[in-house]
């Protein structure tokens, strides 16, 4: 697993019915960050879902993603990969072209509500 310092910030928070996820990278089973922003895209999910599957909710439960891509090249590819994790009705979304820490190509925060 990579070595990631405690930071100081909380991984989630939760506000009476309403869960804050911070930031989730593509990190996969092996704390690596794999190639290609579809499989990171699937990782972030994969995370989240857990993250939402401990607080006792799934990704229906997801009003609002905020998602931070490196390279606008990656846009279509990102969507078609984070179009398999939704159905109506869709959260809204925000995307950010930035810098991210790791060497990741996407990082996904989401607010779930019960």
């Amino acid at each position: 697993m990579t070595d990631i310092p405690k930071l100081p910030f909380s991984k989630t928070r939760k506000v009476g019915s309403t869960l804050y996820l911070s930031g989730e990278l593509g990190f996969d089973a092996d704390g690596k960050i794999p190639e290609g922003i579809e499989a990171q895209t699937r990782n972030c999910f994969a995370r989240i879902r857990a993250t939402l599957e401990g607080e006792g909710m799934s990704l229906s439960n997801v009003v609002s993603c905020t998602c931070f891509l490196t390279d606008k090249a990656d846009f279509a590819a990102f969507n078609a990969a984070y179009a398999e994790h939704f159905s109506d009705p869709l959260p809204v979304r925000t995307t950010i072209l930035s810098g991210l820490m790791i060497d990741a190509r996407v990082e996904i925060t989401i607010i779930a509500e019960a």
